[in-house]
Order: structure tokens, then sequence, then C-alpha cells
């Protein structure tokens, strides 16, 4: 029986991922499998069986993941299955922030009396513009991007797009244009950020890149409150070479502020994308315990093969300096992913690797 403790609540749909083989709970101390989605693991204690984890998600930052490669446990995120509700809620920011649906809201409630007539005196200090033939710079086109640029276009934008990671370009709708960051930068009327959070896009959009902007310029941050230079984002607005800024993470330095529009981190918040995480979590969970399948870890490489029939399979994890040893091992399939690898290795026999971190024999 393999025990897999929540640390969050989860989507009910995740029940239907596991047999009669699982047990999920929050109450395990040595569970095999976690489920997370945003609970902090930074001082988490890692037991002998441990031996995945499963963010319902795609950030991984609540979780240490180098200390748990090299405790032998791979991480798992869910990339692209919370990808159209965030999709949806940057259009919404592009509406929001380009009309002051809120602003008028808001005020529009605070009128008691004569409120058609007033409505109609006062509802030009809302008005806007229109986003249609405007130019939207899509930042990262991964499974969100592709879809916010799709949706741009559809809506009569012209989407230029960056990402120099793209695999392939023929994916994208035809009508967006793939540039050089400094060209999305400089032409686009709106930016759209769509780039995980690590070292090298911290404060990305900072000072620099924001003075190269067009003036009036409109923000959107789905993806990380960090990823912007909060300090020189304010100091843009104050001049106006920044118009609005949306961003869904909340923080003490950009609520209450200026022109910033502050969302309460909603993007994957709805029932479609929670279900659709949670089931993709907890199947790659299944996979990997029953059959050592990696598919999207962080910390471990992608390696994906199918069972041998007759034969006994012994997972390997390793560090990745240790990759000729085991190369050297008959049958052996491997993967390397920075600092560590991975190997499956189906035989007559489980085999025994004196230099794994972690070995498992199913």
């Amino acid at each position: 029986m393999y025990e897999i403790k929540k640390l969050n609540k989860i989507s009910a749909k995740i029940e239907e991922v596991f047999n009669s083989n699982y047990q999920l709970g929050e109450e395990f101390t040595n569970p095999d499998g976690i489920l997370v989605r945003s609970a902090q693991m930074a001082e988490y204690e890692v037991n002998d069986k441990l031996v995945a984890i499963a963010r319902a998600g795609a950030g991984v930052n609540n979780i240490p993941v180098e200390r748990m490669a090299e405790s032998g446990v791979v991480v798992f995120n869910t990339p692209g299955a919370n990808a159209n509700a965030v999709k949806e809620l940057v259009i919404c920011g592009l509406f929001i922030a380009s009309r002051d649906i809120i602003g008028g809201s808001n005020w529009i409630n605070t009128v008691t009396e004569n409120t058609a007539k007033t409505a109609e005196k006062g509802k030009s200090q809302f008005a806007g513009t229109e986003i249609f033939g405007k130019t939207l710079g899509v930042i990262g086109l991964g499974a969100i991007g592709r879809l916010v640029a799709d949706a741009a276009v559809n809506l009569g934008m012209n989407v230029i797009g960056y990402d120099p990671f793209l695999p392939d370009a023929s994916k994208l709708n035809s009508k967006v244009k793939v540039a050089s960051f400094d060209e999305v930068v400089k032409n686009a009327d709106y930016i759209t950020i769509h780039v995980p959070y690590i070292e090298s896009t911290k404060n990305l959009i900072n000072s620099n890149v924001i003075n190269s902007m067009k003036d009036g310029v409109i923000i959107l941050n789905m993806a990380r409150g960090e990823i912007v230079n909060v300090d020189d984002l304010k100091a843009a607005i104050e001049t106006g070479k920044v118009r609005k800024y949306v961003v869904d993470f909340p923080s003490e330095n950009v609520i209450n502020s200026k022109n910033i529009i502050v969302l309460p981190h909603l993007g994957a918040s709805t029932e479609e994308a929670e279900d659709n995480c949670a089931v993709m979590a907890g199947k790659q969970l299944v996979d990997y315990i029953e059959n050592g399948n990696i598919v999207n870890s962080v910390n471990y490489p992608r390696l994906v093969k199918e069972r041998v029939a007759g034969k006994k399979r012994t997972c390997v994890l390793f560090k990745a300096s240790d990759l000729s040893k085991i190369e050297s091992i008959k049958n052996a399939v491997v993967a390397t992913k920075g600092n560590f690898g991975y190997a499956i290795v189906d035989d007559d026999n489980y085999i025994n690797v004196d230099f794994a971190i972690k070995t498992r024999n199913i």
C-alpha cells in the first residue's frame, strides 16, 4: 500500500487517479509521495520512503528542488494544466488596464440617488482605450504564452513574441511575429510576461528595459512578482512612461499603489484548472511509482520507457558525474539534467548500484 500525503487541499478529481493500492491523507509521517500546491516545504524533512513530490501547478518556488534531488526525490510539476485559466486572466487584464472598469464599478456603487442620470454624467472619467489594432508583446512563448498570443490575434491585436528556448515556431499562430527581446520591448503597446522565475529572470523588467519601451506602455505580470523591479516600475508610472501595471502576485510594495492593479493570485483559480493540475500531478506520481517514468520533472531528466514483459525494472537516480559508470551497465537507458541523472534498467534480475543516490526495484 502506497501512502500519498496531501500538504494542501487538492481537487476531489485526484481520487479518480489512484486505485486501491494507494491511500491519500494529510496525516502520514512516512509517505511514498507528496501532493502539494502552495505549502512551503523549505524545512520539510525527507523520510526514507519518499520518492516523489508532485506540485499541482507550474511554479516550484515553494519546494527545495536541489535538496530534494540530492535526497533522490523527484519533483514533478504540471506545466500547461492551468494554461487556459491564466490565459483568460491575461485577456481580462488587458481590458481592465485599458478601460477603468474596476474604478467605474466601484464609483457607481457609491451612488445611491438618481443612479442612471449620475452615471451618464460621470462615466467620462472612466473612459479608456481599445485593444483592437494595438501591439501585444509576449515575453515567453510556452504553454501559456502561446495561448495568450493566439487569443490576442483573434481579438484583432498585432502580436510579437520572444522566447530564447522556442523549440518549434510552427506551433504558433501564423500571425504571431517572433522577434528579439529588444524588438518586443520597444514596439509593444502592451507587454505580458510568461517566463519562469529563476536567477536570470529576477528583475528582468528594470529601469533600463522600461526606458526602451513605448511611452504609456501597459505591463501585465501573471508569471512571478519578482520578475519586475517594483521600485523601477513605480518610478516609470510617476513619469507616465508606464500607464498601468497588472500583477497577480500581491505584496506590500504593490498594493494601494498608483496605477497598479493587484490581483490575489487568481491565475489558476478556476475549477477546471484545479482539476487539471490535480489529475496531471496524480498521474505523474502513479506512473513514476509504478513504472519509473519521469515526464515533467524540474530536478531530474525526462525518461520514459515501456515495460518489457518478463523483465525486472531497476530505477537509478545518480549524480551526473557518475554518468560513465551507469552507461557501462547492460540494458541501461540513461538521461541527465544538470547535476543529476536517471537510468532505467530492464533485465532478468534487479541490479545493484553502489554509487546511486537512490535505487528502486519495481
